[in-house]
């Protein structure tokens, strides 16, 4: 993976592209990451024909679908603005396969692959954009009651944004919080998109070993910036009656740096 090339002027206006998980299951994490931009003085746009990114679809062997899904969004993001994504799994998706749906349909040159191009070029994951765009600090944040947390990153969002380590230094910043890691916190949590439906045994063996681990370090909550890894373990924490609790990493940054400035 390149290293990225962050712009040095930081911009006015930006895109929040929610994601289909984020606007019917975890609105508040798509609520709390525009707060998380406004506080740094940005004007914050979501366009109301946006939906999903198209992963399912790309991930299951089905291309067209995914590029009818991707096209129908094309020219919802016209102005040259970052557009910034709460899931690093959406996000390399848009950055990485949207250009390749147009490219592998023969479409080199059309407006739509220029489209998807331009728009692979200005997306962010949430924790990226807050880290090496914004250069938020929250070391003065309030420190409020101790916290001991386990972050998970999304297989995805480590393979093609490499977001863990954004959001390990947005979380080890944080005043009265000690991040723990714990044995199975590189795998997989079992959901891989439509994966979790065609072998079900198998992913929830996975998502169990993973509340298991995360269970044995004593921890008080579980983290996340991808809302398909977090309904997965949450659900089956709650199902298991383990203590468990887990929250979207927005939200968690708000939370704990005080809400509103």
């Amino acid at each position: 993976m390149q290293p990225r090339q962050y712009p040095t002027i930081i911009p006015k206006q930006v895109y929040l592209f929610g994601t289909c998980l984020v606007d019917l299951f975890v609105p508040q994490a798509g609520l709390d990451a525009v707060r998380l931009l406004e506080r740094e003085g940005l004007t914050v746009h979501f366009p109301r024909g946006q939906s999903c990114c198209g992963q399912p679809a790309y991930s299951s062997g089905n291309p067209e679908q995914a590029r009818k899904v991707a096209r129908a969004q094309l020219d919802l993001f016209r102005e040259p603005w970052p557009i910034i994504v709460p899931s690093g799994s959406c996000g390399g998706m848009m950055r990485h396969h949207w250009p390749k749906l147009f490219a592998d349909a023969g479409a080199t040159g059309s407006e739509a692959a220029m489209l998807a191009s331009d728009i692979a070029g200005r997306v962010y994951e949430l924790a990226e954009f807050l880290l090496n765009v914004l250069h938020v600090r929250f070391d003065t944040a309030p420190a409020g009651h101790s916290e001991r947390v386990v972050l998970h990153t999304s297989c995805a969002a480590r393979r093609e944004m490499g977001t863990r380590s954004h959001g390990v230094a947005l979380v080890d910043a944080l005043p009265g919080i000690t991040r723990v890691e714990h044995e199975r916190e590189s795998e997989c949590c079992g959901f891989g998109g439509t994966f979790s439906l065609k072998h079900a045994d198998i992913s929830g063996a996975m998502v169990r070993d993973k509340v298991a681990s995360a269970c044995a370090t004593g921890c008080d909550r579980l983290v996340s910036a991808d809302c398909g890894c977090l309904l997965n373990i949450g659900h089956a924490a709650a199902h298991a009656g383990a203590p468990l609790p887990v929250e979207h990493l927005a939200s968690f940054l708000w939370r704990r740096t005080g809400g509103a400035a």
